[in-house]
């Protein structure tokens, strides 16, 4: 009976848009708010911001990034850990060779970098499309990590390639402490999010969803494929890029090109199917769960193998969690294909016939 919008009128075109126009969401949105940035900085301990707090808002970031392309857009990635490597080395060297630069400028020049590198490899989606653009998307991911590698110039001539981030400093600010950097990496993700939600409902949304759909007729009705795709391309990479920034500022420290890896895309692509592929809040829950399910099996599945007497050793417990993920791909693959999000929204639309059946 709580969340009911019956007397909730709408008096202008601007009011029936809005993002939130059931009263009970926009209250949910402010409290949910007010817990991120006032509640779980108060009670959170240093093991929550370091551990599972900011690498989740990165990730989140980061599978964002690849939704608005492969969800909206419907152009297979697999170079979004590429990206992120170009987003981290860039403004790394945006710190280091332009003095006095502000950090935020240094990442969204990253993300700008890498919004380039990802319009150059989102070229070939003009020809191909599917597996195969997956398969040339791939190219991104080896092609940056040996640049990486074998160019010192951009670990400023460390011999191993790895880097070391420089301090944050935000309106004269240090961001040094784990609490600090939560709400750095909270205030621009929520930023970022804001904007790939309004990105997504306007007149570019629409015509990547037309694409998505079907890139003939898109062309028919007057859509520009080129345009389309390429525009998805560069903010999906954009956004990625950010995200690779604060992956190596706020949440390591120091980074490598072979941090980059293959996986870490893998990993991203599962956190938009588990959490629901074209959906702004599938991101945010795809990353919690992906980085939540291996803390939780750290924590049952030894101490049910002693109850059990089963030799359970960590390589085991490794094994298990990618044999759950797999598994849990292949049931929202076929049973819910827009994952969390759509049982989510499933939800909400009971609650609001609830106790009512029809």
């Amino acid at each position: 009976m709580l969340y009911r919008e019956a007397g909730q009128f709408k008096t202008s075109y601007i009011a029936d848009s809005q993002i939130f126009p059931i009263r009970q969401d926009r209250i949910g949105m402010a409290l949910l708010l007010v817990v991120a940035f006032v509640g779980i900085p108060l009670l959170g301990s240093a093991y929550w911001f370091s551990a599972i707090l900011i690498p989740f808002l990165v990730f989140a970031l980061a599978a964002l990034g690849l939704n608005i392309l492969t969800g909206y857009a419907g152009q297979l990635s697999l170079g979004s850990a590429a990206f992120m490597a170009v987003g981290a080395y860039a403004a790394y060297n945006f710190q280091l060779r332009i003095e006095g630069i502000p950090i935020l400028l240094s990442f969204i020049l990253a993300g700008a970098c890498a919004a380039l590198v990802g319009m150059v490899f989102g070229l070939p989606s003009l020809r191909i499309k599917g597996f195969y653009l997956a398969v040339a998307t791939l190219a991104a991911q080896f092609f940056v990590v040996w640049v990486l590698t074998k160019f010192p110039w951009f670990s400023n001539h460390s011999s191993s390639g790895v880097i070391s981030a420089q301090k944050v400093v935000f309106l004269g600010m240090d961001i040094n402490s784990p609490v600090r950097k939560y709400l750095f990496v909270l205030g621009i993700v929520c930023v970022m999010a804001l904007l790939a939600k309004n990105l997504v409902r306007s007149s570019t949304g629409r015509a990547w969803m037309a694409v998505r759909d079907m890139d003939v007729a898109a062309e028919v009705i007057g859509i520009q494929l080129m345009r389309a795709k390429l525009l998805a391309f560069a903010v999906s990479s954009f956004f990625c890029g950010v995200a690779g920034a604060l992956y190596a500022f706020c949440y390591l420290g120091s980074v490598e090109p072979d941090g980059f890896s293959l996986d870490l895309s893998f990993r991203i692509l599962f956190m938009i199917i588990i959490g629901g592929v074209g959906s702004i809040l599938g991101a945010f829950l795809g990353s919690a769960f992906i980085l939540l399910l291996p803390i939780l099996l750290d924590n049952v599945l030894p101490p049910l193998a002693t109850f059990l007497h089963l030799p359970f050793t960590n390589a085991t417990v490794s094994h298990i969690q990618m044999m759950l993920f797999g598994g849990l791909i292949i049931f929202f693959l076929i049973v819910e294909p827009h994952g969390l999000a759509r049982l989510w929204q499933i939800t909400k639309e009971k609650l609001r016939l609830w106790p009512f059946p029809h």
